[in-house]
């Protein structure tokens, strides 16, 4: 968020109290103003105190040993048109001590959701793939939120906007970013992240690897066996099992397992209630019966949330399989005698 609001009922007046680029975790009412939990450019997250006029006031430095220590390369807009007419907001993250004349590998990181939205934050994950020499690609596709209601409404759509979206989105980042090597590119995301990173690599070869999160693979399956499986299913894709199986298999990646050429690490957790670990199983095993390249790495004890929290050690594994999968696949290429 990047508003706090007040309303002045009597006058009919709402104020918006924040400016712009501060992006606001969480917030309370203090003194005359507001505290806040923030973050604005490349600081992590501080607590703030913001004035009625929006002047701000930085209290703690949780963060400053960090930002001194290491490099970071700060988002730049890369916003596109989409085939509905839609402006869809995107960032570049460009590879920390990037040398000039020189390709480098990119990585797509797809938000879950799919209602959520990225912004121009610090987000760890990408400035560590940064600092590893990769570019880092995220826009806010179709269904998240942002862009009002009928924006974010792909009920019985998934695979379809959202897709075009994210493909045009890295056509634009490859018209306009000419150190991003086009063979070498990789895609993650978990959750909405992960079904997407499923359905990609069952609808086009572009990607040189992939590393699927906390994923969805079989509408069919996940609508008995998740913990909102009944509920989600039936509304995000306007069918069940028993009135229109047909549609949920259609908007299934596994569906289409039989196309993927892209070699794909699947990362799931045992304690995951939301996308069970049997969806991971069944993309895995797909891929595998059709001589793909892939990996699956279980992590136990954890659940959905592995990403955001997690044991520490598991939080720095997860992070180590994705880089280590997505660089194997796209290492510069040495001429040999």
């Amino acid at each position: 968020s990047t508003q706090l609001i007040s309303i002045d009922e009597a006058a009919g007046e709402v104020k918006n109290h924040a400016k712009p680029g501060l992006n606001i975790v969480s917030a309370c009412l203090w003194r005359e103003g507001f505290a806040v939990s923030a973050m604005r450019g490349n600081s992590g997250c501080e607590l703030m105190y913001i004035a009625p006029d929006g002047a701000e006031t930085v209290l703690t430095d949780f963060n400053a040993a960090i930002c001194a220590e290491y490099a970071y390369s700060a988002p730049e807009p890369l916003s596109f048109v989409n085939s509905e007419g839609r402006m869809i907001e995107g960032w570049v993250i460009k590879p920390v001590d990037m040398e000039s004349g020189k390709k480098h590998p990119a990585i797509l990181d797809i938000h879950g959701g799919p209602k959520t939205v990225y912004g121009s934050c610090y987000f760890h994950e990408m400035q560590l793939w940064a600092s590893r020499g990769f570019a880092v690609l995220f826009c806010n596709p179709t269904g998240g939120d942002g862009g009002g209601d009928e924006f974010a409404d792909i009920r019985g759509r998934y695979g379809e906007q959202d897709f075009a979206d994210l493909m045009l989105f890295v056509d634009t980042a490859l018209e306009n970013c000419d150190f991003i090597d086009p063979e070498r590119l990789g895609v993650t995301g978990g959750s909405y992240g992960g079904f997407m990173t499923n359905w990609i690599i069952t609808h086009t070869d572009r990607f040189a690897a992939a590393a699927s999160q906390r994923s969805i693979a079989n509408w069919i399956s996940f609508e008995n066996t998740s913990d909102i499986g009944m509920r989600f299913a039936k509304d995000q894709q306007q069918a069940t099992a028993w009135d229109n199986m047909e549609k949920l298999w259609f908007h299934s990646p596994l569906a289409y397992a039989d196309h993927v050429k892209t070699p794909t690490l699947f990362i799931h957790s045992d304690c995951d209630y939301r996308c069970p670990i049997s969806e991971g199983y069944q993309m895995y095993s797909a891929l595998k019966a059709f001589g793909v390249d892939s990996r699956l790495c279980l992590f136990h004890g954890e659940n959905h949330e592995l990403s955001r929290s997690g044991k520490p050690l598991h939080r720095l594994r997860r992070l180590q399989e994705i880089t280590d999968w997505i660089t194997k696949y796209t290492a510069e290429k040495k001429e040999t005698d």
